[in-house]
């Protein structure tokens, strides 16, 4: 069976007041670009939201089992699963199936105890982190925060950042999106989407 290459950039970033999610819009298969306007940030909780890079299906059906079990937490204990502990859950989901994996990369993001980043990659693997970076652009966007993250910024200087770390993989990777990023804000109020265009 012919393999048929896709890319995308996410990058999440750890402020002092909340977590960034950034990634672009295009969705790619092989040379030819599908859409431009996918969501690739799906919201888990009010509070909890993962990035998507690798399979679209794969990435579905664990959001679906995330808020399932998350819903299921909340019933039971009368309080919200932390994003660390639903971190750890979905790596033991990925590490249980390595046999016959996810094929996926996400980045998990959240505000309910205090702001948590962490990536996870299709076998389990659990890094805990101040700022990542996923996709076939990642090479390009973590340059970008390398140099740009400073521990304890701002939710807004993140969120600049993590827009100019998705917009310049998609200046160097043809399979990221140049033309839209997708912002989700996630602080101890809530969270928040947002849009940023670009023009040609």
């Amino acid at each position: 069976m012919e393999t048929k290459k896709t890319g995308t950039t996410t990058v999440g970033i750890k402020a002092r007041d909340g977590v960034v999610l950034a990634a672009d819009t295009q969705a790619s298969l092989d040379h030819m670009v599908e859409t431009l306007n996918i969501r690739k940030i799906v919201p888990i909780t009010d509070r909890i939201a993962i990035t998507t890079a690798g399979s679209v299906g794969d990435v579905q059906a664990l959001a679906r089992m995330l808020e399932a079990e998350a819903r299921y937490y909340q019933f039971t204990w009368n309080r919200p699963m932390s994003t660390k502990a639903m971190a750890n859950l979905l790596s033991n989901i990925l590490n249980e199936n390595k046999w016959f994996p996810y094929l996926v990369q996400i980045i998990i993001g959240g505000y309910v105890e205090e702001p948590t980043l962490a990536n996870l990659d299709p076998m389990g693997g659990l890094i805990f982190d101040e700022y990542t970076a996923t996709g076939s652009g990642s090479p390009f966007a973590i340059a970008v925060l390398e140099d740009g993250f400073k521990k304890g910024m701002s939710v807004e200087e993140a969120k600049e950042l993590a827009i100019r770390a998705v917009k310049t993989a998609g200046k160097r990777d043809v399979y990221t999106g140049s033309r839209k990023v997708q912002v989700v804000v996630i602080t101890k109020d809530g969270m928040k989407e947002e849009f940023v265009e670009f023009k040609e």
